[in-house]
């Protein structure tokens, strides 16, 4: 995966959103199985009028039923594709699509821009309420219920145990050849005057499931199950707990991400692609 488009190519930025209810994910399945890649890559082959495919690099991507707000992904494309359709490609796009993705926005990228590896961290929010009447139907397809009294105070104090770098084993799906060391620089919730509780979640990267079961371990200490000390004790044991639950996709949505200054692209892009490991125990 190239840091640079080739010769006789334009990298091109795209800044979208989706919702993710009908989408069995961001990334192109076979089958066909309807996904955020595969429509977007439809429609610029349709709307260029190209019988080639331009692939598109994501910054994070999304499993079925995920939302995003501020999803960022490139493409390369042909200067002369570009050049003869720049003008008109995102109104075009916007007739092409279908109505739940949108594009807002289509820039060249600077030298150096990769939408996956110049990212230092995702932005996620995940949403749910306790209200004992349930979701507001207008919100269904976006807040989770949980049907236990939630104290949002003792899910913050859980929370604070978890920040910083640590090895995820014991909230990740692991994959053959990963790393599961992620930084976690935010995680914090709040309840809204609505009374939903909004979840903000940050990281450098995220593997896996973490987003979600880093919720499902928090609602446990939210509803009284577990004390604020239990999901700190499942990270340092590092191993998945059978208590820890996968709490479902729709109440999640990638929010924004976070790109360096231009001059730090390339040595951003080195880093991510470093494989992390934590110093000995006792070290340092």
């Amino acid at each position: 995966m190239s840091d640079e488009a080739q010769p006789g190519h334009v990298r091109i930025r795209l800044d979208l959103s989706y919702d993710g209810s009908d989408f069995h994910g961001w990334a192109k399945q076979a089958g066909g199985r309807r996904t955020v890649q595969g429509e977007i890559e439809d429609a610029l082959s349709t709307v260029t009028r190209s019988k080639e495919t331009y692939e598109l690099t994501v910054a994070g991507r999304t499993d079925a039923g995920v939302h995003a707000r501020g999803q960022v992904a490139h493409v390369d494309l042909p200067e002369t594709v570009w050049a003869g359709h720049r003008e008109k490609l995102l109104k075009r796009l916007a007739g092409r699509l279908p109505k739940d993705v949108r594009v807002w926005s289509l820039t060249e990228a600077p030298p150096g821009f990769n939408a996956r590896f110049s990212a230092v961290w995702r932005r996620y929010a995940y949403r749910v309420t306790d209200d004992p009447g349930g979701v507001d139907p207008l919100l269904r397809g976006h807040v989770l219920w949980h049907d236990w009294p939630l104290d949002v105070d003792a899910m913050n104090d859980a929370a604070r145990l978890l920040l910083g770098e640590h090895d995820f084993a014991a909230y990740c799906k692991k994959r053959e050849g990963a790393t599961t060391i992620r930084t976690l620089q935010d995680l914090s919730l709040v309840r809204g005057a609505d009374g939903v509780i909004t979840a903000t979640v940050r990281a450098d990267a995220f593997c896996h499931n973490m987003v979600r079961s880093l919720i499902g371990a928090l609602l446990f200490v939210g509803d009284g199950h577990r004390g604020p000390d239990w999901p700190g004790k499942v990270l340092g044991a590092g191993v998945r707990d059978s208590a820890v639950h996968v709490v479902r996709p729709h109440g999640l949505t990638l929010e924004e991400v976070g790109y360096p200054a231009d001059e730090s692209l390339a040595a951003r892009n080195k880093e991510a692609r470093n494989r992390r490991s934590l110093p000995p125990a006792g070290c340092c």
